[in-house]
């Protein structure tokens, strides 16, 4: 697999009726490798390992309803409340994050609420903090670390 814009980390990999999979920690089991998910593993192992955030504040791949259509969602943190800190949105590395691809998470977190965004496709990351006060997102040269970042 293509080399990402993350620090390296070590991942379990078996072949699956000839295709490889790829061992998710949080939902303990292998599944398969491609290329958007090999973005999605990065993504959790650096939230846990970099960012520290707990590994049982993360959901991934779970379904999401806006209004009468079912979407699925790439990852998101949670605060100890349950309410979301952040929703991430992955894409293959050869997919360009463009604006349509920011509207896409922007409407996801119409429900979601999150008080930050993650998207990226491995090679680059864009991080936004959101005001619902003032209607407004703010760019961040990174996303907070779990201690540094305000718990609600």
């Amino acid at each position: 697999m293509l080399a990402l814009n993350f620090p390296k980390y070590s991942f379990r990999f078996k072949n699956s009726e000839n295709k490889v999979a790829v061992f998710d920690e949080l939902r303990k089991k292998f599944v398969i490798l491609t290329p958007e998910e090999w973005v999605r593993q990065h993504v959790v192992r650096f939230l846990i390992s970099e960012k520290k955030y707990p590994k049982n504040h993360i959901n991934v791949e779970k379904q999401l309803k806006l209004g009468k259509l079912s979407k699925r969602y790439d990852a998101v943190v949670f605060y100890p409340n349950g309410k979301i800190k952040v929703v991430v949105e992955c894409k293959a590395p050869h997919i360009k994050i463009t604006q349509e691809v920011f509207d896409q998470i922007a409407r996801y977190n119409l429900s979601l609420k999150a008080d930050y965004l993650m998207l990226t496709n491995g090679l680059q990351h864009y991080f936004c903090k959101l005001d619902y006060e003032e209607e407004k997102y703010q760019f961040l040269p990174e996303i907070p670390d779990y201690f540094t970042a305000e718990k609600r």
